[in-house]
């Protein structure tokens, strides 16, 4: 499929009355068509993997584009450069998690824009980089333990940013790692309980929330069962 004509197809389904519900859960509403995930991932299917038609749906500005784009880039042509420019012009939560979880996971810069992110100021360059750090939690089932205890300081600085899309994004983190084994459980506990006795009502939430599911039974029942 051309550029033009996955662009046409896409804004032929535009819905202006989901682009509303969409702003309520705090999704941009520039240059939004108000396409489902189900409808971009269908698209996705049939384009299948192109490094330039992915450039080429980012550089057209238009929000699903950018979530298609980083469903169909192939990650072992993505470089740095390319990350740096992206993260810097995320300005939702949905292009921003669907980067990270589709397409910047994959890529061996993940571990290192994870730290080098979460350092940054900016709210969404800030989320990606505790997004990835869930991400990689969830897909890079080869890493080994170390490699998550080294996000353990960058969390707990995080958890005390009272912006939303921040603090929700730290908290995830703590929960995909903490869900790996037993041992990760344990250690996330460990950083929760560190987090809580902040002066900090965003760290008191993030540790009470995650310490919610880590010492759950359906989780302890389920580590217990693969270890």
């Amino acid at each position: 499929m051309s550029v033009r004509s996955i662009l046409a197809e896409m804004k032929s389904k535009a819905d202006p009355e989901a682009v509303k519900g969409m702003a309520r859960f705090g999704i941009s509403s520039s240059n939004t068509l108000g396409l489902s995930i189900p409808t971009i991932r269908s698209i996705a299917k049939r384009v299948g993997k192109d490094h330039q038609v992915a450039q080429a749906l980012w550089e057209s500005g238009i929000h699903e584009a950018r979530i298609l784009a980083a469903l169909v880039d192939e990650p072992s042509k993505v470089n740095e450069t390319q990350m740096e420019r992206w993260v810097s012009e995320f300005d939702s939560w949905d292009v921003c998690d669907g980067c990270c979880g589709n397409l910047f996971d994959r890529t061996p810069f993940a571990f290192a824009k994870a730290l080098q992110w979460s350092r940054r100021e900016e709210e969404f360059v800030k989320r990606a980089g505790y997004v990835l750090m869930a991400e990689l939690a969830v897909h890079d089932k080869d890493a080994p333990d170390k490699a998550f205890l080294q996000f353990f300081p960058y969390l707990k600085r995080g958890s005390t940013d009272p912006r939303n899309f921040v603090k929700k994004a730290v908290n995830w983190a703590i929960r995909q790692i903490g869900k790996r084994n037993l041992k990760l459980n344990r250690e996330a506990q460990k950083l929760a309980g560190s987090i809580s006795d902040l002066d900090s009502p965003s760290a008191r939430w993030v540790a009470s929330d995650a310490l919610r599911e880590l010492r759950s039974e359906a989780v302890q029942k389920k580590l217990r069962r693969s270890s």
